[in-house]
């Protein structure tokens, strides 16, 4: 069985979610170019984190394959050669079974970067939605492929275990018309042009977080900015997204590890006209060899850069990375009319307290006053004490949002079957 028609997927979680009631488990997927992620949860209301781990370097000669507790202590690391995804998968369901010791694999759960205009909520997968997705691809040409060939992977492996899509662009559906518009003839708009936003899952943690902290996400103005190799910032009113840096695809707003942000649209016609380029070469120089690492000419990777400040291109690389979130927050203030509180997030929003530092310079403006000790202690507030603006550092979990969206999927599913 290779697909699912809508009774078949009612069937198949009917029965999934009764055994899920017995201590079953959720996978949880999210697939790269050369790495899949993965995270295990119990299957039940408090989806406690079982494993976690990652196989790397797929399609490499040696490949690594970790698996960690939920305690983050390493149960086993192996470097097994890694062919495909579907290899690297394989490999994976067979440590799952064993983990699970008898219990059964209820469903899994995949992070996909772009749903497109329609996908406003995670879905289960079909032929349907997989066909409008392979059209999707030239939106996000880094993730979506490998995001479609990590569920391809899993529903050959196993063709009866329901798969659940959970899409990175579904928070962003909120978003006002007028955010969504580019500046394009109406005509492309109709045609699918127009900006999606992307980090939604993270986002939709921070959101859950704060509410769950007694923060009123509802009338609070509030600035999220998740940063790691992929970076945005995104703007929430009533706890729901009015604006944010990504646009129509992965590229637009913050430079990042590998990818331009913001270009001038005269520079790429100027790179394809008087520079000879091909389309081909201007979409591998702008998301493959731009951003920290083309700007540094030394690495992507911010804790390298920061290792190497002393050298002048790593802390030029440095300096307008911050420099560029500065500017984008501002920007970001005028869609809320303000400012209340201002969350980092993403692996170096939460890990790197001297790129936050370096962010807030010179935005007490708006209110922005670190307290230094906090902040370089890790603390989950590191505003100054009686500042204007909450300034807050969270680690935000996607994997534990998937795996929420497949239990109410899942849930939703037997409602409507036993009804």
């Amino acid at each position: 069985m290779a697909f699912w028609d809508a009774s078949t997927i009612g069937q198949n979680l009917q029965g999934r979610a009764s055994v899920a009631a017995q201590s079953g488990a959720i996978l949880v997927i999210n697939s790269g170019s050369s790495s899949v992620k993965f995270a295990l949860f119990a299957a039940h209301q408090q989806l406690p984190r079982l494993n976690s781990g990652a196989l790397e370097q797929i399609g490499l000669v040696h490949g690594r394959f970790y698996l960690k507790d939920s305690t983050g202590k390493t149960l086993f690391e192996q470097e097994p050669v890694l062919e495909n995804h579907k290899a690297a998968l394989k490999l994976l369901i067979k440590a799952v079974k064993q983990q699970l010791a008898g219990r059964p694999l209820c469903a899994v759960g995949h992070r996909v970067v772009h749903g497109g205009a329609d996908c406003d909520c995670p879905l289960p997968m079909t032929r349907e939605l997989e066909t409008r997705l392979q059209w999707l691809i030239p939106l996000a040409p880094l993730h979506l492929p490998h995001n479609l060939a990590g569920l391809a992977a899993v529903r050959e492996l196993q063709p009866d275990l329901p798969q659940i899509a959970c899409f990175d662009t579904a928070f962003h559906h909120s978003l006002p018309r007028i955010a969504k518009l580019t500046t394009l003839p109406r005509e492309f708009q109709d045609a699918g042009i127009q900006r999606y936003g992307f980090h939604g899952l993270s986002y939709e943690y921070v959101v859950d977080a704060l509410r769950k902290d007694g923060v009123d996400v509802e009338h609070e103005r509030i600035v999220v900015a998740h940063l790691g190799n992929g970076a945005s910032l995104c703007a929430l009113r009533n706890g729901r997204s009015v604006e944010t840096t990504m646009g129509f695809s992965t590229l637009a707003g913050l430079m990042m590890g590998t990818r331009s942000g913001d270009v001038d649209p005269g520079a790429v016609l100027h790179l394809l006209t008087a520079k000879g380029m091909s389309a081909d070469e201007v979409q591998k120089l702008l998301y493959e060899r731009s951003g920290l690492h083309g700007v540094s000419g030394i690495s992507s990777d911010m804790r390298e850069l920061l290792s190497r400040r002393d050298d002048p291109a790593a802390r030029e690389a440095i300096d307008l990375f911050c420099y560029r979130a500065r500017q984008h927050l501002g920007a970001l203030t005028t869609a809320l009319g303000g400012l209340d509180r201002f969350v980092f997030t993403g692996g170096m929003g939460a890990n790197a307290p001297e790129i936050r530092s370096r962010i807030c310079e010179g935005l007490s403006y708006l209110g922005i006053t670190l307290d230094s000790k906090a902040n370089g202690a890790g603390a989950k507030t590191i505003s100054a004490p009686g500042a204007a603006l909450t300034v807050q550092a969270l680690l935000s979990d996607e994997e534990y949002m998937i795996a929420r969206h497949v239990l109410r999927v899942t849930t939703g599913q037997l409602a409507k079957v036993e009804a």
